[in-house]
């Protein structure tokens, strides 16, 4: 077992459908065995929908690394009506009459979101203030003080507009991105205000929307007695660059013995992370170059 790619439905939160796949797993062991350890790669709203890469047993060391990796989406959003939830969960709180706009003024206006941006994390989020969620402060009427924060917005595309107001987005961006506050930062730069509809991922990191499967096809499968379509975890870090080392050396580097980055990369200018492959090809561990010379071990794996 290693990494699941699930298509998250809309409705249940990102932790309900992990714990739904549990169950399958469980299923397909027969019930022998205590559930396997899970672990998502990065959360989903509940009204979003998409790629949830679900990480089993010695994967779920791979989630730091997940939650790294750039994002795509595919996003409609309704201009002229703001929420305070920033999307269609939320109650209303404002509304504007939309007219007169056509694809030329929204790809201007879409243009000020490419590239390096900064946004203001919504209070309706997971982000933590002094130990609580964002979202247990508004839910009780209150406003927290937020710092914006840099994020990166790599593809911005105007997929379709239908008049007068429902636009239909394609968006890849880096980690910490949140689309609601891309909605609404357009919708105020509009003059007009705005919400998210609707959201479905169709990528993260290296896991895509065609690799993925519903909890009901899951479950189904399952039934069946039909293996699951999982991926290697060296297919979980294909956006890292590998190396593949000798039976010596891995076996110093998974017992913790100290190994000089001379020894490990032709390159002396690479810091990492990088992928150290054993010469099966089997993942062995995530490293970086620490102080010196030394090896940093990020991560090691017993299976690969």
């Amino acid at each position: 077992m290693s990494v699941l790619v699930v298509d998250k439905p809309t409705g249940p939160s990102s932790f309900a459908v992990l714990k739904r796949v549990g169950r399958a797993l469980m299923r397909a062991s027969g019930q022998r065995r205590p559930a396997p350890k899970l672990g998502h790669g990065g959360t989903l709203d509940p009204m979003a929908s998409g790629v949830l890469p679900v990480c089993v047993a010695e994967a779920t060391k791979l989630i730091p690394f997940l939650l790294d990796t750039d994002k795509e989406y595919l996003a409609t959003v309704r201009l002229g009506v703001e929420t305070d939830t920033l999307d269609a969960t939320g109650a209303i709180v404002a509304e504007r009459p939309v007219s007169g706009l056509d694809d030329a003024t929204l790809e201007a206006a879409l243009a000020a979101f490419r590239g390096d941006i900064e946004q203001l994390p919504p209070m309706f989020s997971a982000l933590k203030h002094r130990g609580r969620p964002l979202y247990s402060y508004a839910r009780a009427g209150q406003t927290v003080e937020r710092k914006p924060r840099r994020v990166t917005i790599h593809d911005l595309v105007l997929l379709g507009f239908e008049p007068p107001a429902l636009l239909h987005l394609r968006v890849r961006c880096s980690k910490g991105t949140y689309i609601r506050s891309l909605a609404a930062d357009l919708g105020t730069h509009l003059g007009l205000g705005a919400h998210l509809t609707e959201l479905r991922r169709t990528a993260s990191g290296p896991f895509r929307l065609e690799q993925a499967l519903t909890p009901d096809e899951i479950e189904a499968r399952v039934e069946r007695g039909e293996a699951l379509p999982y991926l290697s975890m060296r297919d979980g870090l294909a956006h890292l660059p590998a190396i593949w080392v000798d039976e010596p050396l891995a076996l110093r580097l998974s017992r913790g013995q100290a190994v000089t980055w001379s020894e490990l990369c032709a390159d002396r200018h690479a810091a990492g992370p990088l992928c150290v492959l054993r010469p099966s090809g089997r993942l062995l561990a995530v490293v970086e170059r620490g102080k010196a010379e030394d090896v940093r071990s990020l991560r090691v794996f017993n299976v690969g």
